[in-house]
Parts: structure tokens; C-alpha cells; sequence
């Protein structure tokens, strides 16, 4: 057996920093990615103090990513889409930029970011059985019961935290809006997913912003709001809008072309975890063991899914 030449060894040390890279920039970007819960509350208020209104949060930061994004698509000079991509691009603007920002928005006006970080730790599940749904991907048995049973922890979480509350055992509207976000997410994600491959990863995201910006800067004009609002309401919507909709996507499809899809992607596994840890300093939100404990198990089930898909 011959000893590796040095072009080999420089080729497979140079595969082992993108990989490593690849890694990082997939831990930034769930970093950034977690940090929407949060910053979202921040930018709306509670039911009791509220701030910037939901609708204005997430058409204002549609608005701010498309124009962030034409810069960066003129500056690429980046082709046009062609006639057969612009419907997986309109689909993925209902679900990525109007749908899950505008379900989340109302529904961290009456929960915690803590509580939403369980529900929404679904998300690469959910996302994993709209693919099976949509693009006809077979999945064995053991993943939907999987499925199943992470929906199952959910909904228990939801029913223990309502009855706490003194809501009784059921569940609240707001965890309903939860999970539509999750599955506006999810079909989004997909839809994105049918032009990556032509468009180029990072220039979906700005596509899916671009073409959503004749809605959503007059839309953003018209409901700027006419009373006083916090500074910290401020700093949480330009957070949502230049990192949550827009610099976050190109950390995470970097660190996806560098490091791997199947690898990389396990990081997303750390996003409710980094949304529960942020919530203690910018909210004030206490690390509740319940809300952890679920966390863990939710996330779990996620780990054997992904492995049974």
C-alpha cells in the first residue's frame, strides 16, 4: 500500500476545515435561528404591554429582508428564476415569510419563548414528514411513530401548562398558532428546497424576500405604527428581520454546502435549547426544569425519527 502523496493529504486537510467550518457556520445560524423567539416577543409585547402589532412585524420584516436581498441579488447579478420556479418560490413566501413569522408573532404575545421553543423543537420532524407527504419519500414505520409521539409530548406539554395556568386542560390558541407555524414552516422549507439545487442555496432565501417585497413594503409603510414604542421592541424587529429572515439563511446554507446536509443539519437539534438560554437574559424568562425536561424528550424523538426516516 502507498503512502498518501502531499497533494492527497493537503486535499483531506482542506476537506477537514470546510467540514469543520461547515459545522460552525450550522451552529451560528440555529444560534441565530433561536434567537427569533425571543427577539419576536420583544418586537410584539405581551397581551397586557403590547408593541409593534403582529402584522407589522411580519410584513415590516419581510420588507427589510427583500431589500437587503435585491442589493445582494444586483450585486451577484444574479439570474432571474425561471417561469417553472417562481410557484415553489410564491408557495415558500406564504409559509417562510408571512405564515410561520405572523402565527408565531400572535403567539408569543400570550406565551413564553420557553413554551414556544418546545412546540416549534418539531419543526425538523414536521419538515421531514411534509417531504415524505410532498415529494413522495418513503419513510418507515418506526419514524411516524416517532412523529407521533413527539406530537403526543407536545400536546402534553401544552394541556400541563394550560392547567397550571388555571386554564383547565386544554389546549390554548395560542399553542394552536404554534403549530401552524411549525407547518407553514415546514411546506415553506420544502418548497425552497425544489429550486435550491437550481438557484443556488443562498440566493432562495433572497428570492423568496424579493418577490414578496411588492406586498410587504407598502403593506409595512401603511401599518408603521402611530404610538411610542420601546427601543427593546425596536431592536427585537431589526433582529427578526437583517439575522432571522436574512443573514441567518446564509451562515446555514453555507455551513450545509461546506460541511454536509446530513451532518450539519443535526445541529438544528441545539435550537430549542439556545432559544430557552436566550429568553433568560433579554426576556427575563426563568429556566424552568419542566420546560427543559420536555425539551429534551421532544428533541429526542426528533434524533430516533431522523435516524428511522
Amino acid at each position: 500500500m502507498t503512502a498518501p502523496s502531499l497533494a492527497q493529504r493537503g486535499t483531506e486537510r482542506s476537506t477537514q476545515r470546510d467540514e469543520t467550518l461547515g459545522l460552525w457556520l450550522g451552529v451560528l445560524g440555529v444560534a441565530i435561528f433561536a434567537i427569533t423567539l425571543p427577539a419576536t416577543r420583544l418586537a410584539t409585547g405581551t397581551a397586557a404591554q403590547p408593541q409593534l402589532s403582529p402584522w407589522f412585524v411580519t410584513v415590516g420584516r419581510a420588507a427589510l429582508a427583500g431589500l437587503l436581498s435585491a442589493v445582494f441579488l444586483l450585486a451577484t447579478r444574479s439570474p432571474r428564476p425561471q417561469a417553472h420556479q417562481w410557484k415553489p418560490l410564491a408557495l415558500a413566501v406564504l409559509g417562510n415569510a408571512i405564515g410561520y413569522p405572523l402565527l408565531l408573532a400572535y403567539a408569543l404575545r400570550t406565551v413564553t419563548a420557553s413554551h414556544a421553543a418546545v412546540v416549534t423543537a418539531l419543526l425538523p420532524l414536521v419538515t421531514a414528514a411534509v417531504a415524505a407527504l410532498v415529494l413522495h419519500q418513503r419513510a418507515r414505520a418506526g419514524f411516524w411513530v416517532c412523529a407521533v409521539l413527539g406530537s403526543t409530548l407536545v400536546v402534553a406539554f401544552s394541556l400541563l401548562r394550560g392547567w397550571q395556568q388555571g386554564h383547565g386542560f386544554g389546549l390554548e390558541a395560542a399553542d394552536l398558532l404554534l403549530v401552524g407555524a411549525v407547518v407553514a414552516a415546514s411546506v415553506g422549507y420544502i418548497q425552497g428546497a425544489k429550486v435550491t439545487p437550481a438557484l443556488g442555496a443562498e440566493r432562495v432565501i433572497c428570492w423568496v424576500c424579493l418577490t414578496a417585497l411588492p406586498f410587504t413594503l407598502p403593506a409595512a409603510l401603511w401599518l408603521w405604527p402611530a404610538q411610542p414604542v420601546a427601543l427593546s421592541a425596536w431592536a427585537g424587529f431589526v433582529y427578526v428581520g437583517v439575522f432571522s429572515m436574512w443573514a441567518g439563511f446564509f451562515a446555514w446554507y453555507r455551513g450545509l454546502a461546506l460541511g454536509g446536509a446530513l451532518r450539519v443539519s443535526q445541529t438544528q437539534l441545539l435550537q430549542p435549547f439556545f432559544s430557552i438560554l436566550a429568553a433568560i437574559p433579554l426576556l427575563g424568562e426563568p429556566l424552568d426544569v419542566v420546560t427543559l425536561g420536555f425539551a429534551v424528550a421532544v428533541v429526542a424523538t426528533v434524533v430516533v425519527g431522523k435516524k428511522l426516516s
